[in-house]
């Protein structure tokens, strides 16, 4: 084992110092590629280059007197690391040059130095027969290349389309590190710099900004709380329901609880329509009037009800005036 776990490192590595060289140009001949790899056998390095051709990431030029290869346009999505762990270790990553693996090159160079494709395979974590986590990561990274933005949205069966190593359990891990990056990132800007609603603008900004997932991928409505302090500054957001907004479901009980909680002086009520449009409901402004009475019994303000559309947002505040 240990002997099979040698060779296949062995391998890995002159693969490696051949690809590095390929990759520096975008146009070579095998002739000069043999040049650059002058301590490797000229057999080996030509065996290189037609299984790249053979895998479509190198394409011959026809009209060239000599055997001289172009990048396919693709090649911005190739990666030797990924391209290797299926050529040599197939399924099987535990025989990965330890300072390979993506959880390693973590651990030693952090996050921010991984591709797309490492840091996916780390939240999928195990592969399948046939193909490893890392493998994984790669096709997706590929898939969503200049898209990588759209991942959020995309369902279990569409990632388990694009590899057959997305098991429940890893979608779970990827929207989850998603979300995740999301709240660390919004309690960042928040931290730098207190938000302090001034007006109808500043609700919709702010709105606009933490709640950005209601606007771009939400598929049913969800109704948040924002509550602000005696100067109007935000203290914390809450969800108090996910479903069809109506009156009996968005009970001023639900609504205020957490603002008591919080010691809070105002709030701002957020809503998303799935549908794009924020154009407020009857429905809609109904609740709001409901809620603003109940507001005044408890001695806290409703400051507006910003809703959310696609790419867009209502102030019924700003509606009324």
């Amino acid at each position: 084992m240990a002997n099979t776990r040698q060779r296949s490192v062995q391998r890995y590595a002159r693969y490696q110092r051949v690809l590095e060289k390929i990759i520096e140009f975008d146009c070579l001949s095998l002739d000069e590629l043999k040049r650059q790899c002058a301590d490797e056998r000229p057999a080996f390095v030509t065996r290189v280059l037609r299984q790249l051709e053979q895998a479509g990431w190198v394409l011959r030029e026809d009209q060239a007197a000599d055997e001289t290869y172009r990048w396919n346009p693709r090649r911005t999505s190739f990666s030797v690391a990924g391209w290797l762990d299926e050529k040599i270790f197939g399924a099987s990553l535990p025989n990965t040059p330890l300072q390979e693996r993506p959880r390693e090159r973590l651990l030693n160079h952090g996050a921010v130095s991984l591709r797309t494709a490492e840091l996916l395979a780390i939240l999928i974590r195990s592969g399948r027969p046939g193909e490893s986590a890392l493998q994984a990561g790669e096709k997706i990274a590929a898939r969503l290349a200049d898209r990588i933005d759209k991942l959020p949205t995309c369902g279990p069966q569409e990632l388990k389309s694009i590899s057959s190593a997305i098991s429940p359990a890893a979608y779970c891990q990827i929207m989850a590190g998603i979300e995740l990056g999301r709240r660390v990132a919004a309690a960042a800007d928040n931290a730098s710099t207190p938000t302090r609603i001034t007006g109808s603008e500043t609700a919709l900004q702010f709105c606009q900004q933490q709640f950005a997932r209601l606007s771009a991928d939400a598929a049913q409505e969800e109704f948040h709380v924002v509550c602000l302090d005696t100067k109007h500054q935000v203290l914390r957001c809450h969800q108090i329901t996910v479903g069809t907004l109506n009156a009996s479901l968005v009970h001023p009980r639900e609504v205020f609880r957490p603002a008591i909680q919080d010691a809070a002086a105002a709030i701002i009520l957020v809503h998303n329509h799935p549908s794009g449009d924020p154009t407020p409901s009857e429905e809609d402004l109904q609740v709001t009037k409901n809620l603003e009475q109940a507001g005044q019994t408890v001695g806290i303000q409703v400051l507006d009800h910003v809703i959310l559309g696609k790419h867009c947002a209502i102030s019924i505040r700003e509606q009324r005036h």
